[in-house]
């Protein structure tokens, strides 16, 4: 076994991914305020394949030139658009047959494994690094999403939570879990 090089790792061109057909899941990121956690999410999107992320509140969007730093490229194969309004670009979704579900710790958690193959499409909604998702917000979701945890903290960085619940529903969706 050898670590490949870098010219021997296979990519698509941002063109050709713009053609695949993406996994079902629109991500809504609220007041996320760390421009390095957003581009760490798009560059985790862009590995799953999701359809695309809603940016809204304080989040910046991939016009601030430090995402780009995390993001590596991923700004421009992850399709996004910002709405001032998350409540309003949930709703939306949610008429358009979508299942809203939000990472967050609440009193009734649902696994991230738990989800069902038929309540996709999703909209996944990722709050704020240090208040979490705006209880309005959580008022709107199906599910609050869990990561299980076995450690002391009970709290993860927000890309690195997003990660995890992102490629967990992909694997689910594609029938690996």
């Amino acid at each position: 076994m050898r670590k490949l090089r870098h010219e021997e790792i296979s990519r698509v061109s941002a063109s050709t991914i713009r053609l695949v057909p993406r996994h079902p899941i629109t991500v809504v990121l609220d007041n996320v305020r760390s421009v390095h956690n957003v581009g760490s999410i798009f560059r985790t999107s862009d590995a799953a394949l999701v359809e695309r992320i809603i940016l809204s509140g304080i989040t910046a969007t991939p016009e601030n030139p430090h995402i780009h730093k995390a993001a590596l490229g991923a700004q421009d194969t992850v399709p996004w658009e910002y709405k001032p309004n998350a409540a309003n670009a949930i709703n939306d979704l949610r008429k358009t047959g979508y299942t809203v579900v939000v990472l967050e710790l609440t009193d009734t958690p649902t696994p991230t494994t738990a989800v069902t193959r038929d309540e996709f499409p999703l909209c996944l909604v990722v709050g704020n690094e240090l208040s979490g998702i705006d209880e309005g917000l959580i008022a709107l979701a199906d599910h609050a999403l869990e990561i299980q945890q076995y450690g002391a903290k009970q709290s993860m960085n927000v890309a690195v939570a997003y990660g995890i619940a992102v490629f967990d529903l992909v694997r689910l969706l594609r029938g690996l879990l």
